[in-house]
């Protein structure tokens, strides 16, 4: 699978720009430590680095592990790669990299506690929220197409599963084996890897979990199924989700289901560049209150997807976020109860000008035919 290049030199060159216009808060470096924004950045894909930025140099610090890999993936970036084979080498090599600066950009969410006080007792640190962090939420047409292939990996293969799913009377399948079979077939569609835990909730408890974790439990007739599934290619990842009902469906998963499927329509349609996220949070919670369901909706109604599964911006009641131009965003109602189950409806779109476009294209099948 071949993918359109992603400048990450112009995003380099962009941030050294901001540097040297001055950011107004006396910081004339940056440090990212959050390994998504050095990736984003730099192209570096290890598990562990740093990339400290200046208006004329970038370095990226890495560990011996990954000291050939970095100067691959950051090559026509400009950056300097140190790999040290001991963490206080690397840490003297991030002091002397930023030394003398007269103040340090680094965003508190991206680091640990500890890791912060160290930093600052040889460092000019400065908190500050992570430009990088901000830019990651405006996807390029090559992060776009590497999260269509990732959503493609998925549909694939739930297209494959679902008949499996449908025929659980004849032919009991676990939890489990659902899982199993997606995750695999994902792979088959070109995934490099799930992109979350997958998700096989069914029953009437199981079911009213909207984070469940897949279990050993047979799905049986009369089960509403909740499948959460998504796909990772090259660094990015997709999320989508569909629901069931094994069997004849009672009027209640009628209703239920038709309740949730007029949500997401309601919620996508509140999806425009520099719309409140909580405008589209409430887009579903209001037609849930409305119908006497309030108390079965217990989470937001979505959030940014892209080097990470959940990024900004959150749809939420409390969000104070905005949904920007460029964003890839999930739409996820969903109603749980116990006794009942549940059924959540999720895609993932991209956020235009003109509206929002689906990159998940799995049709909804809640019931056999």
């Amino acid at each position: 699978m071949t993918f359109a290049p992603i400048d990450h030199a112009r995003r380099v060159e962009m941030l050294q720009a901001r540097l040297r216009e001055g950011l107004g808060n006396g910081c004339d470096a940056l440090l990212f430590t959050d390994l998504a924004d050095v990736r984003w950045l730099t192209g570096f894909t290890g598990s562990h680095g740093w990339a400290a930025v200046r208006a004329d140099s970038l370095v990226l610090g890495t560990d011996g592990r990954y000291g050939e890999r970095a100067l691959a993936e950051t090559a026509g970036t400009g950056a300097v790669v140190h790999a040290e084979t001991t963490r206080a080498a690397l840490h003297d090599r991030l002091v002397a990299c930023l030394t003398p600066s007269t103040g340090v950009g680094l965003d508190p969410a991206g680091t640990s506690h500890a890791e912060w006080r160290r930093l600052s007792g040889d460092l000019p640190l400065e908190p500050m929220d992570s430009l990088v962090r901000t830019q990651r939420s405006t996807k390029d047409d090559a992060e776009i197409q590497r999260m269509q292939a990732a959503a493609a990996a998925a549909d694939a293969a739930l297209a494959e599963v679902e008949p499996l799913l449908f025929a659980t009377i004849d032919e009991p399948v676990t939890e489990t084996d659902i899982r199993n079979e997606l995750e695999y077939r994902m792979r088959r569609h070109g995934a490099d890897d799930r992109s979350y835990e997958t998700i096989v909730a069914s029953g009437p408890d199981h079911g009213a979990r909207p984070h469940h974790d897949a279990a050993r439990r047979t799905i049986l007739e009369g089960d509403t199924v909740i499948i959460d599934v998504g796909a990772l290619v090259d660094g990015y990842h997709s999320d989508m989700t569909r629901s069931y009902v094994i069997g004849e469906p009672t009027q209640q998963q009628r209703e239920v289901y038709a309740l949730v499927e007029a949500a997401q329509r309601r919620g996508i349609e509140a999806l425009r560049p520099g719309v409140a996220a909580r405008t589209v949070d409430a887009a579903c919670r209001d037609l849930f209150v409305g119908a006497g369901y309030g108390d079965w909706y217990v989470h937001g109604t979505g959030h940014g997807v892209g080097l990470e599964i959940h990024e900004p911006p959150f749809h939420s009641r409390v969000s104070d976020e905005t949904v920007p131009e460029g964003s890839v965003v999930t739409v996820e109602p969903g109603l749980y109860r116990v006794g009942f189950g549940g059924v959540r409806i999720e895609d993932l779109l991209v956020v235009t000008s003109h509206g929002a476009h689906p990159l998940t294209h799995t049709p909804p099948r809640p019931f056999p035919v």
